[in-house]
This record gives structure tokens, C-alpha cells and sequence, in this order.
């Protein structure tokens, strides 16, 4: 079969799924249409064949999103996919309405909603309404948690055509349960980009006060600036309150060095995946009750759940955390690991997505 792609990053399409694309590459030609980015190099490396497509993923100018539209129903003209995956919204909406007009069966994969959709206020009926127009002839519609399907149920966005998977899962042969570190330092990292909702501002608040009563603590921040936090983080940097690593290509040396990850996110997540690498290698986790970060923590089992958009509690449940003897957050990582092998495992999407590529493929030989 010949599938097309289509998703708004190249890093979260090597990281996350990069799995899935080496399966279906066993068998099938695949196209992939992102931007371009630093990981693009390794997608064409691998055998995928590479469009770049140009658009802004927060942008809202109609006049960009209907030229997102017709190069998306060129792309499929010239290409002529047997089927199209779809990840993040943009994709997920003007793909949707290309796979439709040119008559070709597509996946939709919902990472999170994002704020126009979730939060009210004007943008929301407006992009419902997009929604409708991209995913009304799925094939199938992915949700990453049961929030996400519900909203998406309750507005009647999506009928029978749906399926929970457990976010992206995470390859647990590549995040392997690794050694506790001991307690010569503590050490806490933050995973993702630097934007308000994923709770930046509070995981700084945070450092400087725990790093003035704990000096033995150390914060890491992995993750590319988007709302102007970063002369902040420089300036920290240089007090010694925080390590500043930018966008981190290989994650696994800075797990090997923590003992816990701090996301106190306030964003529509889908499933956090700095989550679920931090599980599978046995780190504690301090996270928010949101969908997509909450699924992941069992409250005092293999971390704590802080309150939305709250410096107070996080500095208290990382004085908890703290307060715990070492083999107890040893255990902690140890529960995180067993709760993502079980539940999260990246093999469960890829069934999922061969379970329906074979569907398609037996209705289209039957035709």
C-alpha cells in the first residue's frame, strides 16, 4: 500500500512514532508532509519520502489555512495514497476535509485538543465546526484519553468511528528501567516547551524556593523557548537555581541523572510522553490531574498529583517528595516503570494502527 502522513513537526514524528513508521516501512511506500525541521534528515534516512509542507501550527488566517487545504489536495492527487494518517489539528482538520474531497480512507490521531477548542470564547464554535468538516468520514478517530473523546461525544464530532489508545506509548526497550540515582544531589527536570500553560512559570517559582531550602537540589530544563521565558531561565541559570539544556536530542542521559519529573501542566494534553519516557525508566513523577498527565500518576504510588496552575502546592509536593526516604522514591520509580509496561506500551498503538491498515487493505483487494 502507498500511505501519506501528514503532521505539523518532524520531532514528534521520529520520537513518538518512529516505531510505527519502521513497521509500516517493512511493507509499504510511505510519504511523510511536515515542515522542516532538524529531525528530517533521519525520517528520509529511514526510507520515508519527504514533502515539505509550510504552515504556522498556531496561526489563524484563513487565507494560509485554505492554501494548507489545496496543497494538501495536491499533494494527494499526485501522490495517490491507499491511505492517510493524520496527527495534531491543523493536520487533522484541512487534511481530514482534503482526504475527503478526494475520496481517500484516513486515520485521524487527536494529540489534545489545543485551547481554540477546549476553552470558550470565539475561536471555539469556529473550530468545532472545522473539526466537524475534517473528521466526519474518518476512517477512525485515535483519542489519546477518555477527556478528549468525551468532549469530542458530547458536541457530536465523532460517532462510532473512534478508538482509545494509550497516547503515543513508549518504546520500553529504548526508555529501560535504569539505576536510582543516589542522593549526593536530587534532581528534577522539566520536559517540554517553555509556554505558560505547560506550567513553566510555576516549575521556576518552584526551583527558586526549594533550591534556597535544599541546596543539595538541582533543576533541569530541557525544552525550546515559545512565550519569552528564556531570559529568565539564563539569568537562573547563572544564579545556579536551574540547568538550561534546550531541546535535548537524546533524553536518556538526563534520566539517568534525575530522580524526578516535574510537569505542572495546565494545556490540553494529549498523553504526555515526557511522562511516559520518565515511567519506563523509573523516575517519580509530580504532575497535574489534566487529561493526559493524570492517567499516568497513581497519587503517593509512583508520584503526586499537584493542583493546576498552583506554586504553592508544587512547592509542597516537592518538599513531600523530598521528605521520603530513599528507598521509598526508589519504589516510586520502580511503580512508575510496572504502570507504563502495562498500560502504555508503544506495541499497543502500533496493533491498533495495523488492525485498521488491514481492514482497509481487504475492502480495497475485495473492490
Amino acid at each position: 500500500m502507498k500511505i501519506l502522513i501528514l503532521a505539523n513537526n518532524d520531532v514528534g514524528l521520529y520520537r513518538f512514532r518512529r516505531e510505527l513508521l519502521e513497521t509500516l516501512l517493512k511493507e509499504h511506500e510511505v510519504h511523510i508532509s511536515i515542515p522542516d525541521g532538524s529531525f528530517v534528515d533521519r525520517l528520509i534516512r529511514m526510507g520515508l519520502v519527504y514533502h515539505k509542507t509550510n504552515f504556522n501550527r498556531k496561526g489563524t488566517n484563513p487565507i494560509k489555512d485554505l492554501e494548507l487545504l489545496a496543497f494538501y489536495r495536491k499533494l494527494i492527487r499526485n501522490i495517490k495514497p491507499d491511505v492517510v494518517f493524520t496527527y495534531t489539528i491543523k493536520p487533522n482538520v484541512y487534511g481530514g476535509m482534503a482526504c475527503k474531497m478526494e475520496k481517500v480512507p484516513y486515520l485521524v490521531n487527536i494529540t489534545g485538543l489545543g485551547s481554540a477548542l477546549e476553552n470558550k470564547g470565539p475561536l471555539q464554535p469556529i473550530t468545532t465546526m472545522l473539526y466537524r468538516l475534517g473528521i466526519d468520514k474518518a476512517e477512525k478517530v485515535f483519542f489519546q484519553n477518555k477527556a478528549n473523546r468525551d468532549f469530542m461525544l458530547a458536541r457530536h464530532l465523532v460517532k462510532d468511528n473512534y478508538e482509545l489508545i494509550p497516547g503515543s506509548g513508549v518504546n520500553l526497550e529504548q526508555y529501560e528501567l535504569m539505576p536510582f540515582p543516589n542522593d549526593d544531589s536530587i534532581e528534577f527536570v522539566y520536559i517540554g516547551r517553555l509556554i505558560t500553560l505547560k506550567g513553566i512559570g510555576h516549575y521556576l517559582t518552584a526551583a527558586k524556593a526549594i533550591k534556597a531550602k535544599y541546596p543539595n537540589t538541582v533543576f533541569h530544563i530541557c525544552g525550546m523557548d515559545e512565550d519569552g521565558y528564556l531570559e529568565e531561565v539564563k539569568q537562573l541559570e547563572q544564579e545556579g537555581i536551574v540547568k538550561y539544556h534546550g531541546l535535548v536530542d537524546d533524553m536518556l542521559a538526563i534520566y539517568r541523572q534525575i530522580q524526578c519529573t516535574i510537569h505542572p501542566s495546565f494545556y490540553p494534553e494529549g498523553m504526555s510522553n515526557a511522562l511516559l519516557e520518565s515511567c519506563a525508566c523509573g523516575r517519580a513523577i509530580i504532575t497535574t490531574d489534566r487529561p493526559g498527565c493524570g492517567e499516568i500518576v497513581d497519587d503517593g504510588v509512583n508520584g503526586y498529583i499537584v493542583k493546576q496552575n498552583d506554586s504553592d502546592d508544587l512547592i509542597e509536593k516537592i518538599e513531600k517528595y523530598l521528605s521520603q526516604p530513599f528507598e521509598t522514591r526508589r519504589q516510586m520509580g520502580i511503580n512508575g516503570r510496572n504502570k507504563v509496561a502495562k498500560e502504555f506500551s508503544r506495541q499497543i498503538i502500533i496493533d491498533r494502527y495495523l488492525k485498521v491498515l488491514g481492514e482497509i487493505n481487504e475492502r480495497k483487494q475485495a473492490n
